[in-house]
């Protein structure tokens, strides 16, 4: 073999060296991207919910109680499951979608900015979080804003930020109050089942609801804040008198408690007003934001009056994800669709028409409630209800075994009411 014939086959193994690894370099990067996207189970739709619930039961911790339906998608107030079948949706994510499922304008903000900054921490400024600050400032009437990301988070600031401000300890809440379920929120969580398997907790003290005088015999000198919610929520949407957060606030004027606000569930159009407070004038020291603040994202807030809020320094409380660019831009388009749709004046309407409805056609021991956040109290088994509804293409919600609580998108129409009404009838009436 000549030098050149040589040079020559060499030359041709190199080629095809570099070939070859060009090759396997394709095929691993295909591969790669390959594992990142979302696994597909190759089975019948029946067969893969009965996979989804196999693999949860394996692979999640088992805190939650689950409908036994696997829910692929959803717009304004309806919900499809895997299979195809349509639900009106009047749980909503326990009060989150305020403007209702994907809706188009808070998926655009959201597909925008992802394509611009998802996260930074709070160790740099974003705009975002600031203009949100200064339109819940607005919206609320208090002062500064802390963000974090659950109801649960918002409370446990808000706790933490009583103590820092009145040097106090005790806590008094209300009988059938839900706060959250961390160890500090939990404290001021009535219901015993959540709280016995992790006690000893800081634990308030707890009073009859909507009971004025019982709440003064309570708070003193000692006390740091009154914790109470607008309409209890989880407590089967209990409607307080006018005058008991009126009450409320006087009382801890007298003691030098804060006043705090659990406007988690409340909030955001959900009783008609833009906040609960407001159904009484009441302005709190604090309050407590979540779940229809972003459009579906998880986000939290505290906010304050100023002069409880500057004896948080620096280092006092954090949250790495708290009011980050992506979660803040849903929160501002969420607000801006529940300005231009009005729908804190048809969360009035709606909410009056379905307690209308429900008085008229379903023999209830009592409706409450205010605005679409409302509670039917029955006879019958409430979960057994939930799952006689959930088959005829109805999502409910039971508080309680005797009680229904109703809390559809803002965005739900007399139509979708009726259907609801109609079906829960005829669960009723049958023997």
């Amino acid at each position: 073999m000549t030098r050149k014939e040589s040079d020559e086959k060499m030359n041709m193994k190199t080629k095809m060296k570099m070939k070859s690894e060009t090759k396997t370099e394709t095929k691993t990067e295909k591969g790669a991207d390959k594992m990142t996207e979302t696994p597909k189970l190759d089975l019948s739709v029946a067969e893969r919910t009965a996979r989804i619930v196999e693999l949860e039961r394996e692979s999640v911790i088992q805190t939650y109680t689950r409908q036994p339906i696997l829910l692929v998608k959803g717009a304004g107030a309806k919900v499809w499951d895997a299979e195809g079948r349509e639900y009106l949706d009047f749980v909503a994510g326990v009060a989150v979608n305020t403007v209702g499922h994907c809706h188009p304008s808070v998926v655009e903000a959201i597909t925008r900015q992802a394509k611009e900054l998802i996260h930074t921490s709070n160790l740099y400024y974003t705009e975002n979080q600031v203009f949100l600050a200064e339109e819940l400032k607005t919206l609320t009437g208090m002062d500064r804003a802390f963000f974090c990301n659950s109801g649960a988070e918002s409370v446990e600031a808000a706790l933490k930020l009583a103590r820092r401000a009145t040097g106090r300890s005790e806590i008094v809440a209300a009988v059938h109050s839900f706060h959250g379920r961390t160890l500090g929120s939990l404290g001021a969580t009535y219901k015993a089942v959540y709280r016995e398997p992790f006690r000893p907790l800081a634990e308030a003290k707890f009073v009859p609801y909507d009971d004025p005088e019982a709440l003064a015999a309570a708070v003193s000198k000692e006390t740091s804040a009154v914790i109470l919610e607008p309409v209890q929520g989880e407590g089967g949407v209990n409607v307080p008198k006018p005058d008991y957060l009126r009450a409320a606030r006087e009382i801890c004027d007298d003691c030098g408690a804060l006043l705090i606000l659990d406007e988690v569930q409340t909030g955001f159009g959900r009783t008609g007003k833009w906040f609960g407070k407001e159904h009484s004038g009441v302005l709190p020291d604090v309050m407590t934001l979540a779940k229809g603040i972003a459009g579906g994202l998880p986000m939290g807030a505290m906010l304050a009056a100023e002069s409880v809020t500057d004896v948080f320094q620096r280092g006092d409380h954090a949250s790495t994800f708290g009011g980050g660019p992506l979660v803040s831009a849903a929160a501002l388009a969420s607000i801006g669709v529940i300005k231009t749709e009005r729908l804190v004046g048809r969360s009035a309407e709606m909410g009056a028409y379905l307690r209308s409805r429900l008085n008229d056609e379903i023999d209830a021991l009592e409706v409450r409630g205010l605005g679409l956040m409302v509670g039917v109290e029955l006879a019958a088994n409430c979960p057994e209800v939930v799952n006689q509804a959930r088959e005829r293409g109805v999502l409910l919600n039971a508080t309680s075994e005797h009680v229904l609580r109703m809390v559809p998108p803002l965005v739900v129409g007399k139509e979708e009411i009726d259907r609801v009404v109609t079906v829960l009838g005829e669960i009723l009436e049958e023997p």
